[in-house]
């Protein structure tokens, strides 16, 4: 299969996601500049655009890709609505043409995040991050534990793709926080050789985030919402 992320904005990725020879999916859309020039330079086909939540930074570009790509069908969450989407989606299985792909309730970043898996690949917007996981602007922090337990409950091979390269600023606090510090140093070095060289950190794992991410292995709700609050003032 293919995975290209995109760069965009400050710190952004567009997810491009297909099985050999099969129309692309898109996550998330923030401009559509390089989307563009990649998707003529490849003359790539595009079978649908998918919407994790409804900030600015995910869906800038939809109006002018619905300008330019009228057909395709562009899927998300109840509060992306305004977005322009032809079919609101907020759990269960999503059939398009070539893809069955389980759309999982994601919320807590927003209320209707949604995060989409399909072939083993999690596409999780603002949700989970490598070594992190998004802030959680609702307050609502026993939905947003649910959504950890939801992704640490996938397979472990699980490749997982987020909207943001927050890696390192990520991996700084868990060294703060965790006590296992040999495998968060070493995969620190690894992403600060790839960020040196302008590639991305992501995709990671499930399998990988077990050991560098705390907040997607906290055991309960108490102490997932003291590791939160406290990276939100680190």
């Amino acid at each position: 299969p293919m995975l290209i992320p995109i760069p965009a904005l400050n710190d952004n990725y567009i997810w491009l996601y297909a099985r050999e020879n099969l129309p692309l999916l898109i996550v998330d859309l923030p401009e559509t500049d390089k989307l563009f020039h990649l998707l003529e330079e490849q003359h790539f086909s595009v079978e649908a655009l998918l919407l994790t939540h409804n900030h600015a930074d995910h869906t800038d570009g939809v109006a002018a890709f619905k300008q330019r790509f009228p057909q395709v069908p562009i899927y998300g969450p109840a509060e992306c609505t305004a977005c322009g989407l032809t079919q609101v989606i907020n759990e269960g299985d999503l059939i398009t043409e070539h893809y069955r792909i389980q759309v999982l309730p994601s919320g807590g970043h927003t209320a209707q995040h949604v995060s989409y898996w399909v072939d083993g690949h999690l596409f999780c917007g603002d949700a989970l991050f490598s070594a992190g996981c998004g802030r959680v602007f609702t307050g609502d922090y026993a939905q947003m534990f649910a959504t950890m337990q939801r992704f640490a409950a996938l397979p472990d091979d699980t490749i997982v793709c987020p909207g943001h390269e927050y890696t390192l600023s990520n991996l700084a606090f868990v060294q703060n926080v965790w006590a296992n510090k040999s495998a968060v140093e070493n995969h620190r070095v690894l992403v600060a050789q790839l960020r040196a060289e302008n590639k991305p950190s992501l995709p990671t794992t499930i399998g990988l985030e077990k050991h560098i991410n705390p907040f997607l292995t906290a055991t309960n709700l108490a102490q997932f919402t003291q590791l939160r609050q406290a990276k939100d003032t680190f």
